[in-house]
């Protein structure tokens, strides 16, 4: 460890019963180990911290705890009102939920590219003012679930300022922090989320978040389908690693307004010049960086 604070962001997207799963599984938690996981947080001291108090820590606004993690679920499944809000609750845990504006009420019909993988029901603005209503931070996932960095700058723009706004409209509450669906962002789109006013959008680059990182590019650790809780508590441990994709992307940023250091501070987090792979790919003239720029998760 280091001087600096470290925030495990834990990304969940469907809770609930669900059969044996060989594609996709960080797309599934079984709601049972669902349940022990929490409880394993809880019996180990770990503080669930919701994203804006996380931000104010690596800024430097706030002491960070020792053992600091966010919870984020992408999409907002309908599932996670009845099966991962309850336990939620029991705990006292905050978590943020990130909603696709519009798709509200609806089918994650993306999910029809793969014939035979069942289509799960999202929240419907109803359900997604009661679970803000119930503490839930609520983010934006943009309008219509699309991949960003092949979006063009009109569609972009739409997708981040519209929704945003559609979701304030339903809340009527500020919705500040953003997910890229399938991991789909370069660094235009951090420049269109800070000018769409967002305060933090993840990213499923895998890490811990740290000052090392820009706000608008946060790094996850994913929670497999098949994560039993001696793998999720190593997980946990293992917080401190990063991915090779994820030290190239923070000095990719590192000049970028906004970020939790200036350019040259040191982060104690590595020296990410220490090679020529530690650049983008777009650096070394091969376009953009395709291990952060896309994936199949949502």
């Amino acid at each position: 460890m280091t001087k600096h604070p470290a925030v495990g962001i834990l990304v969940y997207h469907q809770v609930g019963d669900f059969k044996a799963i060989r594609r996709h599984r960080a797309n599934y938690c079984d709601r049972r180990r669902f349940t022990r996981q929490m409880a394993l947080l809880a019996r180990l001291g770990y503080r669930v911290l919701d994203l804006d108090t996380a931000l104010d820590c690596l800024a430097g606004a706030q002491v960070a705890p020792a053992r600091a993690v966010v919870l984020t679920f992408d999409d907002g499944y309908e599932n996670f009102a009845q099966q991962a809000l309850p336990v939620l609750q029991d705990h006292g845990f905050p978590a943020i939920v990130y909603a696709i504006s519009g798709w509200l009420g609806r089918r994650a019909e993306w999910f029809a590219a793969e014939p035979g993988r069942p289509i799960p029901d999202l929240m419907s603005a109803q359900r997604l003012r009661e679970v803000h209503a119930a503490g839930i931070t609520i983010g934006s996932h943009t309008a219509s679930h699309t991949k960003l960095h092949r979006a063009s700058r009109l569609v972009l723009r739409q997708e981040l300022r519209d929704s945003k706004a559609a979701l304030e409209d339903i809340l009527g509450d500020e919705v500040r922090h953003l997910s890229y669906p399938y991991n789909s962002f370069d660094r235009a789109t951090v420049q269109a989320a800070a000018r769409a006013g967002y305060a933090s959008a993840t990213t499923c680059l895998r890490g811990p978040a740290t000052v090392a990182d820009h706000p608008l590019a946060l790094p996850r650790l994913a929670i497999s389908f098949g994560d039993r809780l001696l793998a999720y508590w190593w997980r946990l441990l293992l917080a401190p690693a990063c991915a090779p994709a994820l030290v190239r992307w923070r000095r990719h940023l590192a000049d970028e307004p906004g970020h939790f250091r200036p350019l040259g501070a040191d982060t104690g987090y590595g020296d990410p010049e220490s090679s020529q792979d530690a650049l983008p790919a777009s650096e070394r003239d091969q376009g953009p960086l395709r291990l952060s720029n896309e994936s199949r998760t949502s």
